[in-house]
């Protein structure tokens, strides 16, 4: 069986969306005839803004891992900023215009190009490269965010031309959706857009997640003859779902939302929606938020729906896939921001294998809205069509909109036939090195 080294930062017990996709396609490698070889952090020394210890339970014997290392300088940016936690991805846990957070950000955004967890990387190398030479290795895998995970694959490359380097960027770099907000200066800039395009013309094939992030990453590649990058969507494991089913609690109808919330996923016409429902229909409402909500949406809702909405702050992945087959409606939001139509968050798909009617909340035309409407899955609309989006709920709590979705078009989505897709490029590989 072949090795496959894959070097990720995020791994169990790590939690949050950045575990799962790499989890996932390690776990289904061994049956379809690779062997996953991971190289990660210590988890006593990583920074993580979240843990889910149950996501240890899905490490299989067949996947070998390799913990290292690393030295990153977040203890001493709480102690210095008075922070009690690392940073979420788009600062869901930070007010955005106080001064320590304004100087937090310029910090990492000038100081730590492409990003603090760089300290990582002479610990991934060495080990890397001492597996490289004792496996005689030939696919290397390098997935982030963290960026900097990517420089580590360069430079391994560099060590090791003739092996495949392939780099799944999960995330757009320099056109991330909170990019500003980091306060960099035009040398950092330059030098972050130097480092992206270095990785991007040098790895052998790149990896997304949507066709817009593709096309902005293939926009940065020079040489035409390149391979162009690749689309592989995140996805949903059907053994998470198996089980028995939970059911919604009949005295209500329960709109449920899990993952992270910042103040770019816009809420406006949900909570006027919500009002108008609450004003003209009998039904008792229930909304539930659960994740990493922040402070300006929770406020706004506590203010509107004192009665009827609840938090919950981080849980497990398994916990949070209960609370979507508990609820009558999912709700989705996209955030209101540049170049939005191709972002997929991870929920997406797991909320299409709970069956429940979903409620989304942005761009009408983007990916997002597009799948939703092949599964046949749910309804996108716009963040201040707040006539529309109480209709709709009406008609799902009055039971005048049928909730049928293609199943066949969902299934497209399960991790095991997006690592299918995963072993098609792998296979290719072979062949180059025949």
């Amino acid at each position: 069986m072949e090795k496959v080294l894959i070097l990720t930062y995020y791994w169990p017990p790590s939690g949050g969306p950045g575990v799962q996709r790499w989890l996932k396609f390690a776990k289904h490698l061994p049956a379809m005839g690779y062997e996953p070889v991971v190289i990660t952090v210590d988890p006593q020394q990583a920074t993580y803004p979240l843990t889910d210890w149950e996501m240890e339970k899905e490490l299989l014997k067949e996947i070998t891992v390799y913990h290292t290392d690393t030295r990153e300088p977040y203890a001493l940016y709480k102690k210095l900023l008075r922070k009690k936690q690392v940073p979420y991805s788009g600062f869901t846990n930070e007010e955005n215009n106080g001064l320590i957070s304004k100087l937090s950000r310029f910090i990492r955004g000038n100081l730590f190009i492409p990003d603090a967890r760089k300290g990582w990387n002479p610990f991934a190398i060495a080990q890397a490269s001492k597996l490289i030479h004792q496996y005689n290795i030939r696919i290397l895998i390098t997935t982030s965010p963290p960026h900097s995970t990517q420089l580590a694959g360069l430079e391994l490359k560099k060590r090791f031309p003739h092996i495949r380097w392939i780099a799944d960027l999960r995330d757009p770099w320099t056109d991330i959706f909170y990019y500003k907000k980091m306060l960099h200066l035009a040398m950092a800039k330059r030098k972050d857009l130097k480092l992206e395009k270095l990785v991007l013309n040098n790895a052998d094939l790149v990896i997304t997640v949507s066709e817009p992030i593709r096309k902005l990453f293939a926009g940065k590649i020079e040489d035409p003859q390149k391979q162009p990058p690749v689309v592989i969507h995140n996805g949903f494991d059907e053994d998470d779902f198996a089980g028995e089913p939970a059911s919604p609690d009949k005295q209500f109808f329960t709109i449920t939302y899990t993952g992270t919330l910042n103040e770019d996923y816009n809420l406006t016409g949900f909570i006027n929606a919500v009002k108008e429902i609450k004003t003209h229909n009998g039904k008792k409402l229930k909304l539930h938020f659960v994740g990493s909500i922040c402070p300006k949406w929770k406020n706004e809702l506590t203010g509107q729906f004192s009665q009827e909405v609840t938090f919950t702050s981080h849980v497990s992945h398994a916990e949070a896939i209960v609370y979507m087959k508990q609820s009558d409606m999912l709700l989705l939001v996209i955030p209101q921001i540049e170049q939005n139509e191709g972002i997929l968050t991870g929920k997406l798909f797991e909320y299409l294998a709970s069956h429940r009617p979903i409620l989304g909340i942005g761009p009408t035309h983007g990916d997002a809205a597009k799948i939703l409407t092949e599964t046949r899955a749910g309804v996108m609309f716009n963040y201040h069509d707040s006539r529309s989006i109480a209709a709709h709920i009406n008609q799902t709590i009055n039971k005048n909109k049928d909730h049928n979705p293609n199943t066949h078009e969902i299934n497209r989505y399960s991790r095991k036939t997006l690592t299918k897709k995963l072993i098609e490029l792998l296979n290719d590989n072979k062949k180059d090195q025949l």
